[in-house]
């Protein structure tokens, strides 16, 4: 893997981990289709949350900071 796609890797990894640090909950609706008689249709809105876990926040953090670091060393 060449040095610049080491520091490409890490930057993208680098992004979700703050992210993921920043905004460690959030929501997201589901449409679903309970019933459809014809034209009608009967459908649901249901929120959920989704936690984003702070090791895995962090173990992407670490390890784009690493592959910055190898890619960017002489």
């Amino acid at each position: 893997m060449s040095r610049s796609s080491l520091v490409a890797v890490g930057a993208v990894l680098v992004v979700p981990g703050l992210i993921g640090f920043a905004i460690p909950i959030f929501t997201a609706q589901e449409t679903t289709e309970l019933a459809r008689i014809g034209e009608f249709k009967l459908q649901a809105t249901e929120m959920t949350s989704h936690i984003i876990p702070p090791l895995l926040a962090g173990g992407a953090l670490v390890l784009g900071v690493v592959l910055i670091g190898a890619g960017a060393s002489p």
